[in-house]
C-alpha cells in the first residue's frame, strides 16, 4: 500500500513539473514581450525568444520566401507556361471583343470618352484655320517668286516646248475662222467700221473700190495667205515665246491683280467638309471601319503580343524580382507586426501542437514519477 501512494505521489508531482516546464517553456517563446528590469538589472530570459530574435527572425523569414519559396524558377513553373499563355491570350481577345472592337459604341463615343467634346465643330474649325493659313501661305510666295522661281523645271520646260502647238493651233482655227462665212462678214464689218472712221477719206477710197463687200472678197484671201505663210509662223512663235519669257519673270501676284480669291477659298473648305463628312464617319463602330479587326486580332495580334510580351516577362523575371527586394518587403512587414499579433499567428496555426507539447510534457513526468517512485521503494 506505501509503494501505491509512494508512486502516485511522484507521478503526480512528476507530471505537474513536466507539464508546467513545457507550458513554461512554449510562453517563454514570446512573453514577456519587453525585457524586465529591477534598477537597471534586465532580469534574464527578457523579453522572450521571438520578441529577443525578431530582427533575425524577419531577416530569415525574408530569405527563405526568397531562396525557396518565390523563386524565379516557381514563378517560371506556375505562369510562364503554354496553359496560361494560352489562357491570357483568350482573356484579352474576349475583353477586346466585349469591350472595344464588337461595341456598339461609336467614334464620337470613344472620343467623348477620352475626353474629347465637340470634335465635328473642333474639326470644322480645324479644316477653315488650315485652308486659311496654307492659302495665306501661297499668297505669300506669290507675291514674292515669279514663275520661274514658283514652277517645276519640267513644267517649264513642257510649256515652251507647247509653244510652237499653240501657235500651230491658232493659225489654224484663224484659217478656219477666216475661210468661213462669219470671217467674211466679220472681215467686212471692219473694213466697214475703218472706212466710217475715215470721213472724206473713207468715202473717197470707197468710191474708188466700190462696196465693202468687195473689198472684203479681195482682202480675205490676203489674210489666210498671211496665216498660211511659214514667215507668219516663225513670227508669232518668236512673239509668243519672248512675251513667255518676259512673263515668268513678272511677280504672280502681278498676273492674277484683282483676281477675288475669297470664293475659292470658301469652295475650297465647303468640298473639304463634304468630302470629309466628320460627322457622318464619326457616327460608326469600329466593327464598321474594321470588319476583320476581331479575327484578326484573335488569329495575329494577341497571340503574338502575348508570347513576346511573356517571353519578355520571362527573361526579366529575375531581374524584376532582384529589384522588388521581397526579402526586405518581408523583413519590413514581421518588423512592423506588434510581438503581440507574432504570437497570435504562431499560436494560431500550432496551438494544438503546443497543447500536446505540454500533455507530453505531464506524461513524461509521470513516466519518471513512477520510475523514481519504484527506485525510491527498492532503496528505502
Amino acid at each position: 500500500m506505501d509503494l501505491f501512494w509512494t508512486i502516485l505521489f511522484m507521478v503526480a508531482v512528476g507530471a505537474a513539473i513536466g507539464a508546467v516546464t513545457n507550458h513554461l517553456a512554449i510562453q517563454m517563446l514570446f512573453r514577456p514581450h519587453e525585457a524586465k528590469y529591477i534598477g537597471s538589472w534586465r532580469i534574464p530570459f527578457t523579453p522572450g525568444l521571438i520578441p529577443k530574435r525578431r530582427d533575425e527572425l524577419a531577416k530569415q523569414l525574408g530569405n527563405t520566401v526568397i531562396n525557396h519559396l518565390l523563386t524565379p524558377d516557381i514563378f517560371k513553373r506556375k505562369y510562364f507556361n503554354e496553359e496560361m499563355q494560352d489562357k491570357t491570350t483568350k482573356l484579352i481577345v474576349r475583353q477586346l471583343n466585349e469591350k472595344i472592337l464588337l461595341s456598339d459604341k461609336t467614334i464620337e463615343d470613344w472620343l467623348k470618352l477620352s475626353g474629347i467634346e465637340n470634335i465635328v465643330t473642333i474639326a470644322n474649325t480645324k479644316i477653315d484655320e488650315q485652308v486659311d493659313i496654307q492659302f495665306n501661305r501661297l499668297k505669300s510666295r506669290f507675291e514674292k517668286e515669279t514663275i520661274r522661281q514658283l514652277a517645276p523645271e519640267d513644267w517649264q520646260f513642257k510649256a515652251d516646248s507647247k509653244i510652237g502647238e499653240i501657235v500651230s493651233y491658232i493659225l489654224f482655227k484663224g484659217e478656219e475662222f477666216f475661210q468661213s462665212e462669219e470671217g467674211k462678214r466679220t472681215v467686212k464689218n471692219l473694213i466697214d467700221d475703218f472706212l466710217s472712221t475715215k470721213g472724206t477719206l473713207g468715202s473717197m477710197i470707197q468710191m474708188f473700190v466700190g462696196e465693202s463687200s468687195s473689198l472684203a472678197g479681195k482682202v480675205q484671201p490676203e489674210i489666210l495667205k498671211f496665216l498660211k505663210a511659214p514667215g507668219t509662223k516663225n513670227m508669232l512663235e518668236n512673239i509668243v515665246r519672248n512675251e513667255w519669257e518676259k512673263l515668268k519673270d513678272r511677280p504672280i501676284v502681278e498676273i492674277m491683280d484683282g483676281f477675288d480669291f475669297e470664293p475659292v477659298v470658301k469652295n475650297v473648305k465647303s468640298y473639304l467638309k463634304k468630302e470629309l463628312a466628320i460627322e457622318e464617319r464619326l457616327s460608326h463602330s469600329l466593327v464598321h471601319y474594321f470588319p476583320e479587326a476581331t479575327e484578326w486580332t484573335q488569329t495575329t495580334l494577341v497571340p503574338k503580343l502575348t508570347s513576346f510580351a511573356f517571353m519578355e516577362a520571362e527573361a526579366k523575371l529575375e531581374e524584376v524580382l532582384r529589384k522588388m527586394k521581397l526579402e526586405d518587403m518581408v523583413k519590413e512587414q514581421v518588423d512592423s507586426f506588434p510581438v503581440a499579433r507574432l504570437e497570435e499567428i504562431v499560436l494560431g496555426i500550432s496551438k494544438r501542437e503546443f497543447k500536446m507539447i505540454t500533455v507530453l510534457g505531464g506524461v513524461l513526468g509521470g513516466l519518471i514519477g513512477i520510475i523514481q517512485g519504484l527506485i525510491v521503494f527498492i532503496t528505502s
